[in-house]
């Protein structure tokens, strides 16, 4: 009895353990990039949050789809960058990636901008990524 007892212990350890550890390469190198864009952000270098952005990346406003990096970039200085540097802190949240093959994600999520003695903005995003010869880059941005 102690035996079987001690080895569905150990069994239900190491499978626990495993599952733990299943996070892909490029689960990892997707939420190592997502990351750089909130680095980028605290710190006020719009160029590193834009940086995980293909050239030809869609976001989409209220308005509808807007096309290239130069459009996000545009929403974001007239948007939180008014002053020269976003106003508060971002940081992610709840973030789950999902593949889509070898090539592409699926990224959901939620945003939150904290600090600058202004209440706490959430919200939650969905973001589509495809990797590139210099990584893993997001070809969309639903925010």
């Amino acid at each position: 009895m102690k035996i079987t007892l001690a080895a569905i212990i150990l069994g239900l350890t190491l499978g626990l353990t495993a599952f733990g550890q299943r996070m892909s390469k490029d689960e990892k190198a997707i939420r190592e990039t997502l990351d750089t864009t909130a680095a980028g952000w605290n710190k006020g270098d719009l160029n590193q949050y834009l940086s995980a952005y293909v050239r030809e990346a869609t976001e989409m406003l209220s308005t509808g789809p807007a096309g290239g990096v130069e459009a996000i970039e545009k929403t974001m200085k007239e948007g939180f960058w008014k002053t020269g540097r976003p106003l508060q802190e971002l940081r992610y949240e709840s973030v789950v990636v999902r593949m889509l093959g070898k090539k592409n994600a699926l990224v959901t999520g939620q945003y939150v901008l904290s600090g600058g003695g202004r209440p706490d903005r959430k919200g939650w995003f969905t973001t589509v990524w495809t990797k590139t010869k210099s990584g893993w880059k997001m070809i969309h941005d639903h925010s």
